[in-house]
């Protein structure tokens, strides 16, 4: 399968680059499975396109301010993005720029923290471990001098107006993110949608929302490199489903409704799908702790939800792979039917990516 059926032209001026005024009057398209009906709305009548007893599986990792600013000895300037902790809590896997001049050995600094790159990954990423002058671990050091690590097709300076940062610092976050569980180096972004009020309604007709967390990285955004799919190497994520959110996935808990199950985000979809295909048999009662290598494209068929609740996603991107499956189970027809369903929200200036409007799939 060649990636170039995954690509699709986009004018740059869609590109969102802050959130709507208010998160749930973001719009929404709506595309039924089943009919191939689609309807175009806006993110608060949700509540009207889903079944009262719907169960909703979101992604409540938290992000952290995983982006860090140093010097090297010499006194260039270092930007050191955090992946994903490594066996103590003062090594992180990170991303660093520029790089080159970091190899195995080399050290940077900033306020509160020196740090030196222990090992290199092929695929670029360092192993850094930090000393730390006053903070107990280095997520604390993050929260105090740490910024949000946006991606980059969202355009932010350094010198970027206070009031920018502070609207980035509590949108880039879903409203119920666990505080507990800064994990994410990216926002789950189709949960961004979702307001107190909107969840309290949609609970208020009946549905149930469960909490899982997939530990965002960055390999999230990264387009697919190779000609074709079948030879892109798809990066890999920790994921936790609790003992709730694990019994009615598999359908074991008496007290589940029985509606559809509605994931939301893509993160949430590769969490449950991964989850329902190793089909754990023991510890019901417990957290079911795992890694998430799934690469699901087309004719693929998921398992694991009856609706998706998505973004608009980058051309040549694995997102943009799994909801083509999503959209057509067991076909690849999914693939012009998403590139057509785009083109009607280019034609109908919707907003793409992290900050953008969102697609509701059911049926």
């Amino acid at each position: 399968m060649n990636t170039a059926d995954f690509d699709y032209p986009l004018p740059p001026e869609l590109i969102a680059q802050v959130p709507a005024q208010r998160r749930d009057e973001s719009r929404l398209m709506v595309v039924d499975r089943r009919t191939g009906q689609i309807e175009h709305t806006v993110f608060r009548e949700l509540p009207a396109h889903v079944p009262a007893e719907a169960r909703f599986f979101r992604n409540s990792a938290a992000v952290f301010k995983a982006r860090l600013r140093g010097q090297r000895a010499t006194g260039g300037a270092v930007e050191c993005l955090l992946l994903h902790p490594d066996a103590d809590k003062h090594s992180f896997w990170c991303l660093l720029k520029p790089g080159k001049k970091l190899p195995v050995g080399g050290t940077f600094s900033g306020p509160g923290y020196r740090a030196e790159v222990l090992a290199l990954k092929p695929t670029g990423e360092r192993l850094v471990r930090f000393a730390l002058e006053s903070a107990d671990n280095v997520i604390a050091l993050t929260d105090r001098i740490g910024e949000v690590p946006l991606p980059p097709y969202i355009e932010r300076t350094r010198e970027a107006d206070p009031s920018l940062r502070r609207l980035d610092e509590e949108r880039y976050q879903t409203v119920y993110a666990d505080e507990r569980h800064k994990v994410a180096a990216a926002a789950p972004t189709a949960g961004l949608h979702f307001t107190p009020e909107l969840l309290a309604r949609l609970e208020a007709d009946g549905a149930t929302f469960y909490d899982v967390r997939l530990h965002v990285g960055l390999d999230t955004f990264q387009p697919i490199k190779t000609d074709r799919i079948e030879d892109h190497l798809i990066h890999h994520e920790l994921y936790e489903i609790p003992a709730d959110a694990r019994r009615a996935l598999a359908g074991s808990d008496s007290t589940t409704q029985p509606g559809p199950r509605i994931c939301v985000g893509t993160t949430s979809l590769r969490a449950c799908e991964d989850f329902i295909r190793k089909a754990p048999a023991t510890g019901e009662d417990e957290t079911f702790i795992g890694e998430a290598g799934l690469f699901i494209y087309p004719p693929d068929t998921c398992h694991s939800a009856e609706g998706l609740i998505t973004n608009f996603h980058l051309p040549r991107s694995t997102l943009l792979c799994l909801v083509s499956a999503f959209l057509t189970p067991g076909s690849t027809d999914g693939i012009k039917w998403l590139k057509e369903l785009y083109a009607e929200a280019i034609d109908r200036q919707y907003r793409f990516y992290s900050y953008g409007d969102a697609m509701f799939i059911r049926g």
